[in-house]
């Protein structure tokens, strides 16, 4: 069962950080589909934090176990994860809990080195977007002035 035992001893049952709440949202909003890539489940996840960028984004495997323990142990969900060739997590809604083999747990971890995945900072960033107050005066686009063109040489005919 989750969380697999090389996670540290921090208890994401008790305090669960902000990337963590929500993928369970997200989970819980795909709770329909038997199985989906984590590129479905961070699309969901932008889709919630209203986040435009980070598109390629992946989810953390530590996040996504925390999540996953999280919610098999309030809930009645159970899951299973599997890493394909490429390194891409595929989370299945199981009849019991399977966690990764050790060899796919580590590809996937010297993989996620190299490659861009949600943070707390993408979460807390973007609620603290949204709780700006709207009264602030915000500068504009700054428009761009017309380009002209520079005769460098006219500078040097004048020496002459």
């Amino acid at each position: 069962p989750f969380p697999h035992p090389h996670i540290s001893c921090y208890n994401p049952l008790i305090h669960p950080t902000l990337i963590q709440l929500e993928i369970q949202k997200a989970i819980l909003q795909l709770s329909e589909k038997t199985s989906y890539t984590e590129f479905i489940l961070a699309k969901k996840i932008r889709e919630n934090i209203n986040l435009s960028g980070k598109k390629k984004a992946g989810i953390a495997l530590a996040d996504l176990e925390a999540a996953i323990s999280s919610l098999e142990q309030t809930s009645d969900l159970h899951f299973s994860l599997h890493v394909n060739s490429a390194n891409d997590i595929l989370i299945e809604k199981t009849s019991e809990s399977v966690p990764l083999t050790a060899e796919a747990r580590k590809r996937r971890l010297a993989s996620e080195k190299s490659m861009s995945v949600f943070s707390n900072g993408d979460v807390s960033q973007n609620n603290f977007k949204d709780k700006k107050s709207t009264n602030k005066k915000t500068p504009g686009k700054i428009k761009r002035t017309s380009s002209q063109k520079i005769n460098v040489n006219s500078n040097f005919e004048e020496w002459e």
